[in-house]
């Protein structure tokens, strides 16, 4: 229990009463004891006693010494134990030993006092420190509440603390209980908010027959309940932020969708429009070339436009996690050969070489097929993309031990060391082209079926200018390496 000594000058305390009692008395035996030395000898053994009992009784067991011991040393020096001042000088050394005394149990206590106030304020301290570190190292939950409950049962004497707050419509209560004590004492109802927002209630019920809070402790009290209003205000201002972070990110995948539905998907649909549209004007004669290359250019915009709804479709998949790999034995060196070959036509286009190196010999994986020649197009397509007229890209096919390693890199500008993590994200775009044609789905996508395989994909450090996509897809088909 806390209390202050220094501010109970209206009492006389019991340790006051007992400590200055119980010293006047053992001085007044020793002087008794030692009378044959002289008054000196017991003049010096009651002052002794007045600052013994300012030491442990404070200021008031000080000034009864000194009123008891004033009394006491005539009786002492007096061989027939009677209070006596037989002249002037008698009186006048009384009095100013009572001065003496005095001044000593007051100078005596109140440095008492003070060290009694000082080791006071370091427990209070130490106290409000433990409740805000356990407030503030992270959300407020049930459990921080009913350790927050707990620490003020012992230093304030309680029978019961109950904590109930209101966080946005969720309701928590704490309750910490001493099985030491019965509670139906004075109970103490603090309100728990900051500025106009209420957050809860704090009530501190004393035990059966105990007195209300001093002063002293409804102060601590208060200032544990303020930093209470301060972590719970602050963990309902973290979560409104965390909720407006996920709208706002929720937002920005919304716009980053229709933004892909509008420009993406529409650009191949405007090319196969125009195409068919000239087709079928009957005022243009058309030769067979030209004929075909019209035909040549509504199935390639078909094609991209079926990727576009497949990556859409297959991001659908990932978000609902329907993305199943369906294993069997795949030859991974046919698998890139057969995408290097639907794609030849397209690099040659682009002006834009591509090499692949394999190894003698390769072994199977377990694999799915149809999703493994996804990762590998969307690699190269996002290579093809990014690279410059006349530069190459790069198929390096490698094993490792327990995995198959596929490399693709190209000439390109390169992707930024802050975008390594990000551009596996689902409609990022590099900050380096941002307005580049693609959704920003197809590495996304790789990344999860690369992870549904087992495997895992990143950004490799290039020497000069250009990327280097790497992943790795364990041979046995386990889902870790």
């Amino acid at each position: 229990m806390i209390e202050r000594p220094g501010s109970t000058w209206g009492r006389l305390s019991w340790r006051a009463a007992a400590s200055g009692a119980i010293a006047t008395l053992v001085a007044t035996l020793l002087s008794l004891a030692t009378a044959e030395v002289g008054p000196a000898s017991a003049v010096a053994v009651f002052m002794l006693a007045v600052t013994i009992s300012a030491v442990t009784g404070g200021i008031w067991g000080g000034l009864l010494a000194a009123v008891l011991a004033s009394v006491a040393l005539p009786i002492a020096e007096d061989p027939q134990l009677t209070l006596r001042f037989d002249e002037t000088r008698d009186v006048v050394a009384a009095v100013v030993f009572f001065a003496i005394a005095v001044v000593v149990g007051l100078v005596v206590g109140n440095a008492a006092d003070e060290r009694a106030n000082a080791a006071r304020r370091e427990r209070e301290a130490r106290l409000l420190a433990m409740l805000s570190s356990t407030l503030l190292a992270g959300d407020i939950t049930e459990r921080v509440l009913d350790e927050f409950a707990q620490v003020l049962l012992e230093p304030l004497g309680l029978a019961t603390c109950t904590v109930s707050v209101s966080l946005d419509g969720h309701e928590v209560t704490a309750r910490a209980a001493s099985p030491d004590e019965v509670p139906g004492g004075p109970a103490e109802v603090l309100s728990l908010g900051v500025g106009s927002v209420p957050l809860g209630t704090l009530v501190a019920e004393r035990p059966a027959g105990r007195r209300p809070l001093s002063r002293d402790q409804r102060l601590l009290l208060e200032a544990a309940s303020r930093q209470a209003a301060t972590a719970l205000d602050r963990a309902r201002l973290d979560a409104r932020a965390r909720l407006a972070q996920v709208d706002a990110e929720t937002n920005q995948l919304r716009a980053a969708m229709f933004s892909s539905v509008t420009h993406d998907l529409r650009t191949p649909l405007a090319s196969i429009k125009a195409s068919v549209t000239s087709l079928l004007d009957d005022a243009v004669t058309y030769d067979a070339t030209q004929r075909r290359d019209l035909l040549m250019t509504v199935a390639e915009e078909t094609d991209r436009l079926n990727r576009l709804v497949g990556n859409i479709l297959d991001l659908a998949k990932i978000r609902a996690g329907a993305l199943i790999p369906r294993r069997s034995a795949t030859a991974v060196d046919e698998v890139v050969e057969a995408v290097v070959a639907r794609l030849r036509r397209a690099f040659l286009a682009a002006d834009v070489r591509v090499d692949v190196t394999l190894p003698a010999t390769l072994p199977e994986i377990a694999a799915d097929p149809l999703q493994l020649d996804q990762v590998v197009t969307n690699l190269l397509e996002n290579a093809l993309r990014h690279s410059f007229v006349g530069g190459a890209v790069r198929v390096h096919v490698s094993v490792v031990p327990k995995a198959i390693r596929i490399r693709v890199s190209d000439e390109g500008p390169g992707i930024p060391a802050g975008e390594r993590e990000m551009v596996f994200e689902a409609f990022y775009r590099g900050h380096a082209a941002p307005e580049s044609a693609g959704s920003g789905l197809g590495l996304a996508i790789v990344r999860a079926i690369v992870t549904a395989h087992g495997g895992r994909i990143w950004v490799e450090e290039t020497v000069g200018t250009g990327a280097a996509l790497v992943f790795e897809v364990p041979i046995d088909g386990s889902v870790t390496l």
